[in-house]
């Protein structure tokens, strides 16, 4: 592993990237370790507590760390970021035995964090992301995820054909506007395993997704004409898992 890595901007062509806070660069140390190159601290770093946890995890994974002021005032895009995770970045596979969230080419990087928490906050560790599709790897979006991306098992796929080929048997929830039965109303059988499939943030899914499994909507009043991705994506996630 080459730990001296040039500390600049965050950029998706890079092979490593960044956490900006003590609470993600703390979840990236609990669950990703052997991943970590090394960890930056500010030292207007006030927290005894977080810095007492941070210097555990690292000396108990032999990670350096490093008393760099200007490095984290460069790479920070907040003044109160006082710890960086630097990590480089990593691959995994979905469980073709579990249940998955699929999203269609997702664009924006709050969005992607938000659905990543709360999909680790209700049990789904598996996201698919069918390509073009947001960085996971994005400081933005690790923030976002408050770290619980490095609890989840995510693969990009070229598109929804190839992640169906790979996904193993299940049944397929798309999420539509035009879906066939509300959300509300859903009768399936709870054992079994499932995607809940969701659209890009502007167009939605393809009419098309309409014939993959069974289609669903979420109704809601017509003052508003469709709900923000990651509370749509929340709602779906809540009603599979309650």
């Amino acid at each position: 592993m080459n730990r001296d890595v040039p500390l600049k901007k965050y950029a998706k062509k890079m092979n490593h990237s960044y956490t900006f806070g003590a609470f993600p660069t703390i979840e990236l140390l609990k669950n990703q370790p052997e991943h970590v190159l090394k960890v930056l601290l500010h030292p207007d770093m006030n927290s005894e507590t977080q810095l007492e946890i941070i210097t555990d995890l690292c000396n108990r994974h032999n990670i350096p760390i490093e008393r760099a002021a200007k490095a984290v005032e460069k790479l920070r895009d907040k003044e109160n970021i006082f710890a960086v995770g630097v990590f480089e970045k990593y691959t995994n596979q979905l469980d073709p035995t579990a249940d998955h969230i699929v999203l269609v080419n997702p664009s924006d990087m709050g969005n992607m964090g938000t659905i990543i928490r709360t999909s680790i906050g209700f049990g789904i560790e598996n996201l698919a992301i069918i390509e073009p599709g947001v960085d996971v790897f994005n400081p933005k979006v690790v923030r976002a995820s408050m770290g619980s991306l490095f609890q989840l098992n995510f693969c990009y796929f070229p598109s929804f054909e190839t992640y169906k080929e790979q996904a193993g048997n299940r049944s397929l929830y798309p999420f539509m506007l035009k879906g066939a039965v509300p959300l509300q109303e859903l009768q399936r059988d709870t054992t079994e395993t499932y995607s809940l499939i969701f659209g890009n943030e502007a167009t939605g899914l393809p009419d098309s997704f309409a014939d993959e499994g069974q289609s669903v909507v979420i109704r809601h009043t017509d003052h508003i004409d469709s709900l923000n991705l990651a509370l749509a994506t929340g709602i779906g996630i809540y009603e599979f898992t309650k």
